[in-house]
């Protein structure tokens, strides 16, 4: 057994300090993370408050026209393709956001995402257009 005298010898500063050091280092270092954490989270928060912000929310109605998303495009399908199939009827709307069709076409029924459908406008009539003759100017 050791003497008292010898214990206190082997505990000076100059062993004790570097562990000390250490711990506090990693203590530091442990806060960094928890704050980058931290920020992280409040960060992500704020996105997501952004951009649901700026998703407009799509009513639709029973017996409205409307194109469907054709989702299995190619990677470059060509210039003029174009992304929307359709024009198709809406039958029924379920709860859960899910939208059954029918195709205008083909009189076939399936279910749809409503994400994957859009409003279909039809163009405007072109007797309502007035049709003005320009004339060459005189000089």
């Amino acid at each position: 057994m050791k003497y008292p005298d010898e214990l206190d010898s082997l505990c000076t500063v100059s062993i004790i300090e570097p562990i000390v050091q250490e711990v506090f280092e990693l203590d530091c270092q442990n806060k960094l993370e928890e704050d980058f954490l931290d920020n992280l989270e409040i960060e992500d928060k704020e996105t997501k408050v952004f951009h649901y912000a700026r998703i407009s929310k799509k009513n639709f109605t029973v017996g409205q026209t409307v194109l469907l998303q054709h989702s299995k495009l190619k990677f470059f399908p060509g210039k003029l393709r174009s992304r929307w199939l359709g024009p198709h009827v809406i039958t029924k709307i379920f709860a859960n956001g899910a939208v059954e069709i029918q195709s205008l076409k083909t009189n076939n029924t399936f279910k749809v995402n409503d994400h994957q459908l859009k409003e279909y406008r039809k163009g405007f009539q072109t007797e309502h257009v007035e049709i003005m003759d320009l004339e060459d100017p005189i000089l």
